[in-house]
């Protein structure tokens, strides 16, 4: 499988765009996680969405790119971060974070990355140059902690 990116702000998503991200969210975080929350925070619409899609099958990476402010002052976020349980374990994972950390750089290049990482993902996101700055916390019960890019 093959997946191609793209990268597009809030409005210029197609309704079946946005009912494909929606969806995998809802998979991943609030079913397969169990973790009952409002996905629709009210920050989509300030950001970029990063997908990757195969042609056949759909949705299978997603990211939300949002900008200075709109969860962090002073910095920039990655989150949402996500892939279907056909792509785990296969390297997208990688290609996703690459590819989101690239493309917040190029949409805001005066700011630095924050993200609020699930705790046990600290290594995966150590290897892109993220470093905790130990805040841990707890979100619907489940360990994160606070990274930050430069």
């Amino acid at each position: 499988m093959t997946l191609s990116y793209s990268c597009k702000p809030f409005a210029q998503l197609s309704i079946d765009e946005l009912y494909a991200i929606l969806r995998l969210r809802q998979e991943v975080f609030i079913v397969e996680q169990s973790c009952p929350y409002l996905d629709a925070d009210g920050k989509d619409i300030k950001g970029y969405h990063l997908m990757g899609v195969d042609e056949n099958k759909g949705l299978h990476g997603y990211t939300r790119l949002l900008p200075e402010g709109v969860y962090y002052s002073g910095y920039t976020s990655i989150g949402r971060v996500i892939n279907s349980t056909t792509v785990r374990g296969k390297g997208y994972g990688k290609e996703l974070m690459q590819l989101s950390i690239m493309k917040i750089k190029e949409l805001y290049p005066d700011y630095p990355i924050k993200i609020g990482a699930q705790a046990y993902l600290k290594k995966f996101y150590e290897s892109f140059g993220f470093v905790d700055i130990g805040i841990p916390y707890l979100e619907d019960g489940i360990p994160h902690i606070i990274m930050i890019l430069v």
